[in-house]
């Protein structure tokens, strides 16, 4: 992702509010509309001939774009200039037209191999052209060689007669001449879907200077040019697998095979000579796309819903046989098409296959989604993320088995921790109290937690660190920092990491290096590498020279193995159908220590019947991003970039709304860049790629929080009254006093429209309230609006777990499961009013959650199974003005564990003595902090 910060000028292609190429391309081609209008409008020779000299400037800005693309490409333009000099106006006019709306509704790619203007005009003209779809699927082929034109010509020529027109796969040829240009035109234009790279090629690029400079300081961080020209072929084809892992690359040279260096023969599909046969390139052009484009189980599905069959099997429903014959019921087969029906079944042969033990179109689906993201294997699930999470909790944690968890986490994997038996040691986010939210985990808090459980003597039982990758709110830890610092202390350590919200991040390159499975691939290489070892090495002697206990801060490569789990909710950022969720490993010690457990935990956990709609969604998701990810990504990003930027500009909006910065969720201490917002009303776009590489935290631009304080109307009142019930718009999730909106791959320039026009209409109704308004009513008003800015409720950090469910006295892991169960015994639990609370906690009792205790928002336990109450946790609970709060009954109060349930529990308890010689001693909390301890009761 490439976000600008250019100067402040007039000129359309130097202002600093373009976000990105594409952006600023379509404002090119809209500027060119505007003028050539202009232009066909004016009779005064003088003006005409001004305004042809800045058209003619404006078609040379343009170029430095189109050389990258084959539509509308740079022969469009030389046709444009031909039809200008030649005072061809309203041809000009009516050519610009239909190359804009082209491109703007991307038209040109349903109907491809009509790419000369005079063909596109002529078919608009018969009202033909693209009134229907065609079938065929477009793509552009960059070929990477230092060319004359007759020789491009030559090139285009050979393809073009080998091509076959029953092929359903067609593509365009876009030439660059060096190492340069080719990563430009490969952030430029997201069409390009395969490489044809020329060995010898020279580096530098003549347009890196101009209207794109802003854009491609981020490409061009390493040098390069130290290398000889006959290198640069292969390392740019490496260069190309960490832009843009999809695409299909191809070599061609003129060494001999024993002289191809191993990097080579790993980097490329196919290497060919120049003496070869076009047709073998062209052939091993489309194969590569016919590869990617396979959807193995949802092919195997559309072929079996077609064939006849006779179901003697479970399921009425199958093939819509108790549906359409229904007289009652039938509408409902209306509704979603026979094709559903005919596709459902509980089949697992006659070309299907068994999810439970795929063998067939489902393990391909699943190897396919493997290579999409980056991991050593991927698991489907039919039944979201909740359950991927218990999956992976059960087959790696034993009980008695120490989890670092983050607190504030999703409430599967609290609940998982029940069913996997671990020793729970919560850690603490930081609080942004002023917008009733918690941010993420700071780093020296999970490296502090870490060497206090060393020191105890816990750190083998340690097995487990789990974090929220991307958390709700949009926060993204440096997962390579993180599994550095935390493998520098146990090199065994198993990560999960929960990217429930990050599905999306593997496709565009920024996003991508702060990933699980990207990191745990980087890692794997670096630690076995020579320089690595040798490292560490010296990293081991200047230790020694410092003298004293000095602790590693690098992994022993010798020690160290990478263990990395990352679920993910594909159907909340990709396409797929609810509860589509994939499971992601990268673990070197699968095979030897988790692939039996894993597979126990996926058939406990994983229905015998699941949904194949779900599953051909997942393979039909894995298609789309295999090809287009990257470009609806970038394109998700660019709309939320386009909504931070109408809002915090529109005068009306930000009169009662704020789009809340960088600097807003992040303190500065975790933005080693000093980045401190995407987007400025005087600046413009600010540049994110230092911060996504260097910083501790970085905020995900499509998660856009919104301040509304200023209106006094809360988060869940604002969602409801104004956003759903008058134009039913949707969100997922409020604070106190803010909404978040989120942009996805499905976000649409007209959907952001929509969205800054019910917010406009919003702001004005707020307008009309607060003019009609009385002195007392405004008076009101001010007190709601002051406690929505100034009075949030302090937020609590987890406290600690009652010395009857600690798994040693003092030491953070509380035994969660023990309480949980505990529970489930009417006679040892009561319940108690919240207002009753502080007096018992006044007169020295524990008061002691025997439930999980879940607000909305902020959507994760405020209490868990054996925590003990807190004056904080309490002032939190009380000034919570939300309706929803999961394990509380409003009618009877909290529900916690009796004294006697406690004291008994305690008594047979094997650490009982410990425990009882920590009374009136300051201890450790749950949470590794310091807190007082409470006096036993005996």
């Amino acid at each position: 992702m490439k976000v600008v910060n250019m100067p402040q000028e007039k000129s359309i292609s130097s202002a600093g509010h373009y976000y990105n190429t594409g952006q600023l391309r379509t404002e090119l081609w809209t500027e060119l509309k505007e003028r050539v209008y202009s232009l066909a409008r004016k009779r005064n020779r003088g003006e005409l001939e001004n305004d042809k000299a800045g058209i003619i400037k404006l078609i040379k800005e343009l170029r430095e774009i189109e050389q990258y693309f084959a539509f509308p490409g740079n022969n469009t333009l030389n046709v444009l200039v031909d039809f200008l000099k030649k005072d061809e106006l309203q041809i000009l006019k009516n050519s610009v037209k239909e190359v804009l709306r082209l491109l703007v509704s991307e038209d040109y790619r349903h109907n491809p191999e009509t790419f000369s203007l005079g063909t596109l005009l002529k078919e608009k003209e018969n009202k033909q052209g693209n009134s229907q779809k065609s079938k065929k699927k477009y793509f552009e082929v960059l070929v990477v060689d230092n060319l004359s034109s007759k020789e491009e010509h030559s090139i285009s020529k050979k393809l073009d007669d080998v091509r076959d027109e029953k092929d359903v796969f067609v593509y365009q040829l876009v030439f660059v001449k060096s190492f340069q240009d080719t990563l430009i035109a490969l952030v430029a234009n997201p069409n390009i879907q395969a490489c044809v790279i020329r060995y010898e090629i020279p580096y530098r690029s003549k347009n890196t200077n101009g209207i794109l400079k802003p854009f491609l300081a981020s490409l061009f961080t390493e040098n390069y040019e130290e290398h000889h020209d006959y290198d640069l072929g292969i390392l740019l084809g490496q260069a190309i697998r960490n832009l843009r892992p999809e695409l299909d690359i191809y070599y061609v040279t003129d060494n001999a095979v024993n002289n191809l260096p191993d990097a080579a023969l790993k980097t490329f599909q196919r290497i060919f000579y120049r003496s070869e046969d076009t047709q073998e390139l062209h052939l091993s052009i489309i194969r590569g796309i016919k590869d990617r484009y396979k959807t193995p189980f949802y092919t195997a599905l559309k072929e079996y819903s077609q064939k006849p069959t006779g179901v003697f099997h479970a399921m009425p429903i199958s093939r819509g046989n108790s549906i359409f014959k229904s007289n009652w019921i039938d509408d409902f087969g209306d509704f979603y098409g026979r094709n559903l029906f005919l596709a459902e079944t509980s089949s697992t042969t006659g070309g299907l296959d068994s999810l439970l033990q795929p063998t067939g179109p489902l393990k391909e689906a699943q190897e396919l989604a493997s290579k999409a993201f980056g991991s050593k294997r991927t698991y489907f699930a039919t039944n979201g993320t909740s359950t991927s999470n218990k999956i992976v909790l059960q087959a790696l944690i034993e009980p008695g088995d120490v989890v670092l968890i983050d607190r504030d986490c999703h409430k599967s994997h609290h609940y998982g921790m029940v069913l996997a038996g671990a020793y729970v040691t919560y850690l603490d986010s930081y609080p942004l109290q002023r917008y009733s939210m918690y941010g993420a985990v700071p780093l020296f808090e999970i490296t502090e937690r870490l060497h206090t459980l060393k020191k105890a003597g816990r750190l083998d039982n340690v097995k487990m660190l789990l974090l929220t990758n991307c958390t709700f709110d949009g926060l993204v830890y440096n997962v390579e920092r993180v599994m550095e610092q935390v493998l520098a202390i146990k090199p065994d350590m198993i990560f999960l990491w929960d990217e429930a919200w990050f599905g999306f991040a593997a496709f565009t390159p920024t996003y991508r290096q702060r990933t699980a499975m990207y990191v745990a691939n980087k890692l794997c290489k670096k630690y076995k590498t020579a320089a690595y070892k040798e490292q560490y090495k010296q990293h081991l002697a200047d230790l020694k020279k410092k003298g004293g206990d000095q602790t590693p801060t690098m992994p022993n490569p010798e020690l160290v193995k990478i263990r990395v789990y990352s679920t993910q909710s594909t159907h909340k950022t990709l396409s797929s159908f609810r509860q589509g969720s994939m499971i992601h490993i990268y673990d070197e010690e699968f095979e030897r220590k988790a692939e039996t457990s894993f597979h126990e935990a996926y058939m406990t956990h994983t229905s015998t019947s699941a949904n194949y709609q779900i599953l051909a969604s997942l393979d039909v998701g894995r298609r789309q991003v295999s090809f287009e990810g990257y470009e609806l990504v970038e394109k998700s990003i660019e709309m939320a970039m386009l909504l931070r930027a109408k809002i915090s500009d529109h005068p009306k909006l930000k009169k009662y709304f704020k789009i809340l910065t960088v600097k807003d969720i992040i303190p500065d201490q975790y933005r080693q860049s000093g980045l401190s917002e995407y987007y400025n009303t005087e600046k413009g776009w600010q540049r994110l790629e230092t911060a996504w590489a260097e910083d501790d935290f970085v905020l995900d631009p499509t998660k856009i929080n919104m301040h509304i304080g200023a209106t006094g109307v809360d988060g869940d009142t604002f969602k409801n009254k104004y956003l759903m019930d008058q134009f039913h718009i949707q969100i997922n999730k409020t604070s106190r006093n803010s909404v978040l909106f989120m942009t996805n791959i499905g976000t649409t320039r007209s959907s952001v429209s929509y969205l800054i026009s019910a917010l406009v209409k919003i702001a004005e109704q707020i307008d009309v309230q607060f003019d009609s308004l009385n002195p007392e009513e405004n008076r009101i008003l001010q007190d709601k609006i002051y406690s929505l800015t100034e009075q949030a409720p302090p937020l609590p950090d987890f406290s600690y777990f009652h010395d009857s469910f600690r798994a040693v006295a003092g030491i953070p892991g509380g035994k969660m499961r023990e309480a949980y169960f505990l529970a489930y015994k009417e006679e040892k639990c009561e319940y108690v009013k919240l207002s009753s609370c502080k007096d018992l906690m006044q007169q020295g009792r524990q008061v002691v959650s025997s439930a999980f205790i879940i607000p909305y928002p902020p959507g994760f336990p405020v209490l868990v199974p054996g925590q003990v109450m807190t004056v904080e946790i309490l002032d939190f609970l009380q000034a919570l003005d939300v309706k929803e709060i999961h394990g509380y009954r409003a009618d009877l109060g909290l529900r916690i564990f009796t004294e006697a349930a406690l004291n008994r529990h305690q008594s047979g308890s094997s650490l009982m003595g410990a425990s009882a010689a920590m009374s009136g001693m300051v201890g450790m909390g749950g949470n590794g902090r310091v807190k007082k301890a409470v006096p036993a009761k005996k």
